[in-house]
């Protein structure tokens, strides 16, 4: 009797796809992200903080759907910073401006070794209403399903442009930049969430689509064989 080992497989990310700013989720669900900064500036004194604070709370009770906020901290990766300082030094510079980098390279590369340089990026994750799925069974269920899913999909898309440009407007009132994630970042984000230090070694680099298509293709038309 052979011995049965247990799937590598030990779970399943629950995303389906990402295009054009949206991530489709199992059900099917549909989420857009949006990545929020704060201003450039400090705030001028404490009536102008009081009065955003108020606007952001005025904000969040005047939502008619939920909203989820995600702040991420991770450790800040000067390496590449580092080596273009320091290449910059060699080529571009020269005399007291290149001892001025290069000592300031190894500044920053002591303090990374001395403490943990953390990085903060605060998203905010906007929902699409859920839609009904047609529950049919038969032989024809999985053709009316996949007559429903683009039609759903566009809805879905077009509630979410219409949410997420109030969001930021409702943001930008607070002192708050506001931009959406495309799908390159999507996916990174995903990545990091899920697997952060596979996400600190591999990034994306190309299309989305470069992942997800035919590795092989033909280059024969069919009928001409």
């Amino acid at each position: 009797m052979g011995v049965k080992h247990a799937s590598v497989q030990t779970r399943r990310l629950g995303i389906e796809g990402i295009q054009a700013g949206v991530i489709q989720l199992a059900g099917p669900d549909y989420r857009a992200v949006l990545e929020v900064s704060g201003a450039a500036r400090p705030f001028e004194d404490e009536t102008r903080l009081e009065a955003l604070l108020a606007g952001f709370g005025t904000f969040l009770n005047g939502l008619s759907y939920p909203i989820q906020i995600l702040v991420r901290a991770s450790p800040v990766d000067l390496s590449r910073y580092i080596a273009a300082l320091e290449e910059r030094a060699r080529q571009a510079l020269d005399g007291q401006l290149a001892e001025l980098a290069h000592d300031h390279a190894a500044f920053v590369q002591g303090l990374a070794r001395q403490r943990t340089l953390l990085e903060r990026r605060f998203y905010v994750v906007v929902p699409a209403e859920s839609m009904p799925v047609a529950a049919w069974t038969g032989p024809f269920a999985r053709a009316s399903r996949a007559n429903e899913a683009e039609p759903r999909r566009e809805a879905a898309r077009r509630q979410l442009t219409f949410r997420c440009e109030d969001v930021a407007r409702q943001l930008a009132r607070c002192g708050l930049a506001v931009r959406r994630l495309g799908d390159l970042e999507l996916a990174q984000l995903y990545l990091a969430c899920w697997s952060p230090e596979r996400a600190r070694a591999q990034r994306f680099r190309q299309q989305l689509d470069d992942f997800t298509t035919l590795a092989v293709r033909g280059s024969v038309p069919i009928g001409t064989l």
